[in-house]
């Protein structure tokens, strides 16, 4: 009970207190969420990945472990909503909702920073190869089952090659490739701007939930909870098993694997009438209720 307490207290409590006084910025100035979300999108986020990648000592081989064992979460995460929207008779746009908020989690400004504090630097530069993985899969398959097959796959081609941080990934990985060091003066802003990124994701995700209006339904956001919050952890550690991930490569996938509802599946479905109701009580219960699974999961994987 004390070491859980001591996790909550040290590892999940700042990052709570930092989301917190973003969501009492936004009640007493209301200041443009969307302006600020674009700043962590296409600047803070992109150099956040060309800094952890170029640091990276992470080889190859666990590198395309992690990508397939997020990969291979995402699809099961999947297949299940999709399964139970199915046995119970539930309308199309709700199975569809049910699916994204199940497959798609709040990696970024939730996951990186939990992976920072609780297993340190190694464990969140591999996060983010989680976090790459997934985001590139919402800006592809999520849209793709957002607009319910409506739209051509081109058009979630499109979407996915506007993501910024995969020409950082990119760009980065190339220059590790070919044993090419980034010139200081260059490197020396991207490293800077990178530190401010998991505290402006914070602030970000404290914003967006303070704006959040809730009628909660029980019967909804418990389907999301068991598959988000109950199932996938325990399917994440079966996985870091089977792609037989390092011990700093397990813990990181497995507590990136274990995230509450991403919040960009709340503008996707936005975008394309998804239920977005719904999907808004999924993002902000399983984001409040998390510390309640994430505690015993790092105590867990701290043994």
């Amino acid at each position: 009970m004390h070491l859980l307490i001591q996790i909550l207290r040290d590892q999940i409590l700042p990052i709570f207190l930092a989301v917190g006084i973003g969501s009492v910025f936004w009640f007493y100035f209301r200041p443009d969420i969307k302006s600020m979300s674009r700043l962590s999108f296409y600047i803070l986020s992109p150099c956040l990945v060309y800094s952890s990648i170029t640091n990276n000592n992470l080889p190859a081989v666990e590198f395309w472990r992690i990508v397939m064992f997020s990969i291979s979460t995402v699809f099961i995460s999947g297949a299940l909503a999709w399964i139970i929207g199915n046995i119970l008779s539930l309308q199309p746009t709700i199975t569809i909702a049910l699916m994204m908020t199940c497959m798609f989690v709040n990696g970024g400004n939730y996951g990186l920073s939990l992976n920072l504090f609780a297993f340190g630097t190694e464990a969140m530069n591999r996060a983010i190869v989680y976090y790459l993985v997934n985001v590139v899969a919402v800006y592809s398959i999520g849209v793709f089952i957002a607009s319910n097959g409506i739209k051509k796959p081109k058009v979630a081609i499109n979407k996915a090659l506007k993501v910024p941080v995969i020409y950082a990934l990119l760009i980065s990985s190339t220059l590790r490739y070919i044993e090419l060091e980034t010139p200081t003066w260059i490197y020396i802003p991207i490293d800077l701007l990178a530190e401010a990124a998991i505290p402006v994701m914070l602030l970000i995700l404290g914003m967006q939930l303070a704006k959040t209006n809730l009628v909660i339904r029980w019967k909804w956001i418990s389907l999301v909870i068991v598959v988000r919050l109950i199932i996938m952890p325990i399917i994440a550690i079966f996985l870091s098993d089977i792609f037989n991930l390092s011990e700093t490569s397990r813990k990181a996938s497995i507590l990136e694997a274990s995230m509450p509802t991403a919040v960009i599946v709340t503008v996707l479905s936005l975008e394309y009438d998804l239920e977005p109701e719904l999907v808004t009580e999924a993002v902000f219960i399983t984001t409040l209720i998390s510390p309640l699974v994430l505690t015993p999961l790092i105590a867990f994987l701290q043994t």
